[in-house]
């Protein structure tokens, strides 16, 4: 017996005897283990030292991905026509429709084994609500609500309602801000020429009151996707409708930065270079999706609930903020990151500069050949780099400021990006500057709203929930919901419990030095 395979199997038995794991999170550790014994795939020389320098990283998903990073299927499609793989008929009414959604959730790969994206549920299901109460739809969705934090207990699964008002939406928002569960994620789609302000006045209460939802800039997406064909699934990551995502590579920007002589020579020299790494890194693993792993013959292609033409790999970047502050030390300047005009503009530059390069650059399965761009929200082994574009934890200036600083990045990023902002807990006896400061960061151009209330136990990580009781007693035993591990890394490794809380309803115009 080889020495390697003698230290995989210690690894088995550590996982096998972990008193704070369950027999469940047990087999998927143990899955994640074994496919990762396999031998990586063929990639070059360059590309195998760009990842040992840090500059490029593959998230972990796998040396011989056999499903995609992340999955969309047409649930509305699924419930009107059933499915003769599941054996089910097309739903008749909400009971039938919110059983085939529990069923068909189960059989929703994604990288973490469950799925990201459980559908835009009013959309989905306005058409099955026929004669019912209020009240009856309340207990109805209230334990699907809880089904789905219980039975799927990953903070990665993401629910999308909005823009338009109805029964569903507002029940939904109803129930999350009563049961303040991590899962499911929810995104609540915000237009202004359909959403009235009352709606979006009771989704930015659900911040305040559980740190959910998301407000997502609805006409930007859609103008990226086509009309309602795209969703946010996972943490915030914008994608096709019956597609998806079949890898998702990063770039360190950090790293980068520190192999560049100058600004001018990371813009016109080091990113090229490792765009061009990057592209041929997502090819190499979205061939052995699409081509050896069989994944397109799922039920879920044959019975058309996706395509396998609209999905397209990620191309994530993370560490702006560091990446700027290096390049402004090298060209002899101190200013810094999210607090100078200069150091913003440098980044928003790099910005379309990536975008540039994606668009320019194709790739081998992609949406109409291309790759997207995304402002990925770190990892929680990630270590004195600052998740997407964001503005370093403890150094975030006041929320007005915080916005006028990163708008200008949310236009690049296709396929999602988030700016966390953390408002102090003084916000509940204000709800409205929550509300305010929302649209006016939709207003300047935010493809994404994000916040924390300081004093909450629900919490974002990057862009997935954690609870802070959950955190404080992980070590000694363990939890059901099998994201709470990488909350405790994360608060352990990457300071998000070090984010400044600020107060909104004192802030004014920004002034920049």
């Amino acid at each position: 017996m080889s020495k390697h395979l003698t230290e995989l199997q210690e690894r088995f038995y550590q996982i096998i005897n972990n008193p704070t794991l369950s027999p469940k999170q047990k087999n998927q550790w143990l899955a994640l283990e074994a496919e990762a014994s396999l031998p990586y795939m063929d990639i070059s020389d360059d590309i195998e030292q760009a990842m040992k320098d840090g500059v490029i990283c593959d998230m972990f998903e796998g040396h011989a991905p056999f499903k995609p990073r992340y999955v969309l299927p047409d649930y509305a499609k699924f419930l009107s026509q059933g499915s003769e793989y599941l054996e089910l008929s097309p739903a008749e009414n909400l009971d039938d429709a919110l059983n085939m959604l529990n069923i068909i959730y189960h059989h929703v790969p994604s990288v973490t084994n469950i799925p990201v994206y459980v559908g835009q549920l009013d959309d989905v299901l306005m058409p099955y609500v026929g004669e019912l109460s209020d009240e009856e739809i309340y207990q109805k969705i209230k334990r699907f609500w809880i089904m789905l934090d219980r039975t799927l207990p990953d903070a990665f699964m993401h629910a999308n309602i909005g823009p338009a008002d109805n029964i569903i939406c507002r029940t939904i928002l109803r129930v999350d801000a009563e049961l303040k569960q991590i899962a499911p994620n929810l995104t609540f789609m915000y237009d202004p020429a359909v959403t009235s302000d009352d709606l979006l006045r009771q989704a930015t209460s659900n911040i305040v009151e559980c740190s959910k939802p998301h407000i997502a800039n609805y006409p930007m997406h859609a103008s990226a996707y086509g009309d309602k064909r795209f969703g946010i699934v996972s943490c915030y990551n914008s994608l096709p409708l019956a597609g998806g995502s079949n890898t998702l590579v990063r770039m360190n920007l950090k790293h980068a930065a520190e192999k560049a002589e100058s600004a001018e020579d990371f813009l016109n020299a080091v990113l090229p270079t490792y765009s061009k790494l990057m592209v041929e890194l997502m090819d190499v693993r979205s061939s052995f999706l699409h081509e050896s792993s069989n994944y397109f013959k799922h039920f879920l292609a044959t019975e058309g609930l996706i395509e396998e033409g609209r999905f397209a790999p990620m191309f994530g970047i993370y560490g702006m903020a560091e990446a700027v502050n290096i390049l402004m030390e090298k060209d002899g300047q101190s200013l810094k990151y999210g607090h100078d005009i200069a150091a913003n503009e440098l980044g928003h530059a790099i910005s379309a500069k990536l975008a540039e390069l994606v668009e320019a650059s194709p790739v081998k399965f992609g949406l109409n050949g291309k790759a997207v761009l995304h402002s990925q929200g770190g990892i929680s082994i990630d270590k004195d780099v600052t998740p997407g574009v964001r503005i370093p934890y403890g150094t975030e200036p006041d929320p007005v400021t915080y916005v006028h600083a990163t708008a200008g990045h949310h236009k690049y990023y296709t396929s999602g990006i988030s700016d966390i902002l953390t408002i102090d807990e003084t916000v509940k006896s204000n709800p409205e500057a929550m509300f305010n400061l929302c649209k006016g960061a939709i207003n300047m151009g935010y493809r994404e709203f994000t916040a924390n209330v300081a004093s909450n136990d629900l919490v974002r990580v990057t862009g997935y929930m954690i609870k802070l009781s959950d955190i404080a007693k992980y070590d000694d035993e363990g939890s059901r919901k099998n994201t709470t591990w990488l909350g405790a890394e994360a608060a352990c490794n990457t300071g998000i419990l070090d984010r400044a809380p600020r107060v909104v309803s004192f802030e004014t115009t920004p002034v920049y030095k």
